[in-house]
This record gives C-alpha cells, sequence and structure tokens, in this order.
C-alpha cells in the first residue's frame, strides 16, 4: 500500500475531482451557440446544458429554463445525462471505501491491512471506471456536437467546459495513480 500522506493527497485529489464533476454536470454550458442578427445590434448566446438552457442577450438579461421532459430531450442529452450521474454516483462510492481503506482510518481496525489494501483496489477501479464514464460524454459533446447545425443553419461554437471536464476526470484519475 501507497504511503499515508500519498493515500491523503489522492484523498483530496478525488473529492476536488468530485467536485469539479458535479460542476460541470450542473452547468449549462455543454453547447454554446452564439448569433448576431446582421442589420439588428442585438446579439443572442444560447447555453445548453445537461438539465437546462440558458439565453443571453446583450442587453444583459439572462433565461434560463430547465427541460420540461426527459423524453423529449434528444437522446445524446439522455445518454449523458445517465452516464454523468453514474459517474458521480460511482466516484462517491469509491470516495467512502478509499476513506474507509485507508490507513489514517480505523473503519476495519488496524489488524485487518490486507482488507484495507483490497478496499483501496477496488476504489482504485471504481475511479477509473467513473473516469471514463464521465469522459465520454464529454468527448462525444466535444467532438459531434460541432458538427450539428442549430435551426438558425449555423454551426455552434466549441463547448467551454471541455477543458474543465477532463480536468475534472484527470484529478479523480490521480487518486488512482497514488494506490
Amino acid at each position: 500500500m501507497a504511503s499515508t500522506g500519498l493515500q491523503l493527497m489522492g484523498l483530496v485529489l478525488a473529492l476536488l475531482g468530485w467536485v469539479c464533476g458535479a460542476l460541470v454536470c450542473a452547468a449549462p454550458l455543454w453547447r454554446v451557440s452564439a448569433f448576431v442578427g446582421g442589420e439588428i445590434v442585438i446579439a443572442q448566446v444560447l447555453w445548453e446544458g445537461l438539465w437546462m438552457n440558458c439565453l443571453s442577450q446583450t442587453t444583459g438579461q439572462i433565461q434560463c429554463k430547465t427541460y420540461d421532459s426527459t423524453l423529449a430531450l434528444p437522446m445524446f442529452t439522455q445518454a449523458a445525462r445517465s452516464l454523468a450521474v453514474l459517474s458521480l454516483l460511482l466516484c462517491l462510492l469509491a470516495i467512502i471505501l478509499g476513506v474507509s481503506g485507508a490507513k489514517c482510518t480505523h473503519c476495519m481496525g488496524d489488524n485487518n491491512q490486507d482488507s484495507k489494501a483490497r478496499l483501496e483496489r477496488i476504489a482504485g477501479v471504481l475511479f477509473i471506471v467513473a473516469g471514463l464514464a464521465y469522459l465520454i460524454p464529454i468527448s462525444f459533446s466535444y467532438r459531434c456536437r460541432p458538427l450539428d447545425l442549430d435551426p438558425r443553419g449555423q454551426p455552434p461554437e466549441i463547448q467551454q467546459l471541455f477543458p474543465a471536464g477532463h480536468e475534472a476526470t484527470l484529478a479523480a484519475g490521480q487518486r488512482v495513480e497514488t494506490d
């Protein structure tokens, strides 16, 4: 097993990755489309997320609306929601297992070092699975969604959350490397 300091650093990075993943999941910046009128001096930016979409105008007004029905959403959004929530739940379970299997805790007693090491390995595998489950919708959103055209016939801009989502996945993956 790794030293106590490495385990604690891994748990802190895993917790940071989980928080960043939750923020990326909740933010409405998965797809950003900008529209600037030809003769009108009003620009609009449409932010689409997994849970809501927002419309921002140059006047400073922002309107957000949550989606009414899950079944009415595109298949990508439904799959991305499922994978993101699954990833966050797996990561939470892995954090709980990682804390209970750490050297500095007395959850299983001090004599069960083999059981604690087994829990740490299981937590590491869960972190890998959670990171991959979160990386799939973020990568798919970054690669394939810009190819879609919005109703006005303009391609959307590159998503702003791609780097943040990958940083969250890498921070959760740092926990695995310390096992």
